[in-house]
């Protein structure tokens, strides 16, 4: 009788321990974009983003995947020395770039327009793409879901040395320096939101311990050189531009790619002029004024 009430209290006990439910339970519904960011202030426009003041973070709803746009760096403030060339307003580039998915991820693509294939064959396009490296300039974990939206972290991608601060002041011989994240944050007042653009500035700091000469005279403290980045998230336009073959003769400044699909008889090397798009006032007239942009 004794052993059977102790099986009987055992089982009991047992049968409790396993209906607890477990932490983490797939079975819980994940979290909305909206309660992540319930706590957070909302840029509302082209990429809505949530400002996290109680972690300096910056979270990035993403709702325009496989969607080309813009994407422009620059050194907000400079260095001071023209030596070594680290100068406000200086351009890292521009490149076109899109958000893809992948499972939990989200990656930063940048195709390559280098290498094309102008062509109807999809399986000729496709061939060249292959051919040829891709960029992924960054990559973020998603953090909640809602609807066609997704929601990451991307402080990590602005608070980077994305123009290169460091590479710049080794090649001139100003010592090596690192990115020092303790001293690092975003700037707010340069961080803004527009229908067709999302702005991002950020203050970082380069730590070194053996500064140049060039540094020195410059940098109040040389081995803490304290400069600001932005980042700009642009729309691409949709217009009637269309491209112009490049002339040498013309005094523009060309771009070009190679095209894949050329006909043998053709110079596989395409040039266009970089321009403006520019458009008359009187279509009509020989010479007229310019649609404002």
């Amino acid at each position: 009788m004794k052993y059977f009430i102790k099986m009987m209290l055992f089982l009991l006990i047992a049968s409790c321990v396993f209906a607890q439910p477990k932490s983490g339970d797939s079975s819980q519904s994940p979290k909305t974009i909206a309660e992540i960011t319930a706590k957070m202030q909302q840029f509302e426009g082209f990429f809505t983003f949530y400002w996290d003041a109680e972690n300096g973070k910056i979270w990035l709803e993403i709702d325009k995947l496989e969607t080309e746009f813009l994407y422009v760096n620059a050194l907000a403030t400079g260095v001071g020395s023209n030596d070594i060339g680290l100068d406000r307003g200086q351009l890292s580039g521009e490149r076109i770039v899109k958000f893809v998915r992948s499972g939990p991820k989200v990656l930063l693509l940048q195709p390559n327009y280098a290498f094309r294939a102008i062509t109807e064959n999809t399986a000729e396009r496709l061939a060249v793409e292959e051919a040829f490296a891709q960029s992924v300039l960054w990559g973020g974990e998603v953090a909640a879901e809602s609807g066609n939206s997704v929601l990451v972290d991307a402080s990590s991608f602005f608070l980077r040395d994305a123009h290169n601060v460091t590479g710049t002041l080794s090649q001139s011989g100003q010592g090596s320096f690192s990115l020092d994240a303790s001293r690092s944050a975003f700037y707010l007042p340069r961080t803004k939101n527009f229908p067709q653009n999302s702005e991002f500035e950020v203050t970082l700091t380069f730590a070194g311990n053996s500064p140049g000469s060039y540094v020195r005279q410059v940098v109040p403290t040389p081995q803490a050189i304290t400069v600001r980045q932005h980042h700009s998230f642009v729309k691409l336009p949709e217009n009637s531009y269309k491209p112009r073959v490049f002339d040498p003769r013309s005094g523009y400044f060309g771009i070009e790619y190679m095209d894949y699909a050329t006909p043998i008889s053709e110079p596989i090397v395409k040039r266009f002029i970089a321009r403006h798009h520019l458009e008359k006032k009187n279509p009509g007239a020989a010479m007229s004024e310019a649609v404002e942009p």
